[in-house]
């Protein structure tokens, strides 16, 4: 996985945002909210990509997966007529518990920083962009399984 240039600037926007006085942080918080939300659609559309590049058989997989999911909104038909093998299930679901991972980081970071800006707590907003970084790298790990994936079954 090549390096995406909008995580890049928001990881080094989060790590200056680290040190900023709180007049700055008033100032500059619709920048970090923009620089983060371009991380993460650079990172959903890369992750749709590589997903699309997948077999037949490794996405039902993941569907099945997914639709198991009570959190999930969509729930699709699926077609019975394809075998998937165990060791393709058991792929999709260290991909999944990757990318589960990944989004309980973001959304977690995305709730400190919505804490943050109610309570007008820069400690709390600093805190929020170590879990920004955390939430990528997780990303990046989920990315980079689900990429690996691609290449040792693909379309």
């Amino acid at each position: 996985m090549d390096k995406l240039e909008a995580v890049e600037n928001a990881r080094n926007l989060m790590l200056e945002a680290r040190e900023w006085p709180v007049w700055t942080w008033l100032t500059e918080k619709s920048r970090v909210r923009e620089t983060a939300n371009q991380a993460n659609e650079a990172f959903d559309e890369l992750e749709e990509k590589i997903k699309q590049s997948w077999s037949e058989e490794l996405r039902r997989a993941y569907r099945e997966l997914e639709n198991a999911d009570p959190d999930r909104e969509h729930s699709k038909k699926l077609d019975q007529s394809i075998e998937i093998s165990a060791e393709i299930r058991a792929l999709a679901k260290e991909i999944k518990v990757a990318q589960d991972a990944a989004d309980q980081a973001r959304t977690r970071a995305e709730e400190t920083f919505a804490g943050a800006e109610s309570r007008l707590n820069i400690s709390m907003a600093k805190d929020g962009t170590m879990q920004a970084i955390e939430s990528w790298d997780l990303k990046e790990k989920a990315i980079r399984k689900a990429e690996a994936a691609a290449h040792t079954h693909p379309e």
